[in-house]
């Protein structure tokens, strides 16, 4: 089976907790800690932009779907929350909007999207992580 990169980013900083993030498309992203965990508070918390990347792929496969049945939605908005009850695993709680009125089936159809999305399909069965090191280029200190 052949080897996919479906997305690539490094992430980096040298002190504190505020991190610089740049995708190989280019983009610039911060992260940080609030302030009351320790941080700077200069950039979205790391599960902040895990919900964020979970609800911009929502979001535009709807669209995507829409805009291939001829839908008309106008603007939609997706509003998440992660959860940790208890010793329950964390969840995610995703509530969508839409500007436009959508019949019962619409509606149903959309929901059935936004279990099917990409990023809803990484996370939801959990993620294998594998994690090593890598030779530095850079003298120790």
């Amino acid at each position: 089976m052949a080897t996919m990169i479906l997305a690539n980013a490094t992430v980096g900083g040298e002190r504190g907790y505020a991190q610089r993030i740049s995708t190989t498309a280019g983009h610039a992203i911060t992260s940080d800690e609030p302030e009351r965990r320790g941080g700077t508070n200069t950039g979205a918390a790391p599960f902040d932009l895990m919900l964020a990347s979970l609800g911009a792929c929502t979001a535009i496969t709807m669209r995507m779907y829409a805009d291939r049945k001829q839908w008309t939605l106008g603007a939609i908005e997706v509003k998440l929350r992660l959860i940790k009850e208890g010793d329950e695993p964390m969840h995610v709680e995703r509530k969508i909007s839409v500007a436009e009125t959508l019949d019962a089936e619409q509606r149903s159809k959309l929901l059935e999207i936004a279990d099917k999305t990409p990023v809803t399909k990484a996370l939801a069965p959990g993620l294998r992580i594998q994690t090593d090191f890598e030779t530095s280029t850079q003298p120790a200190r």
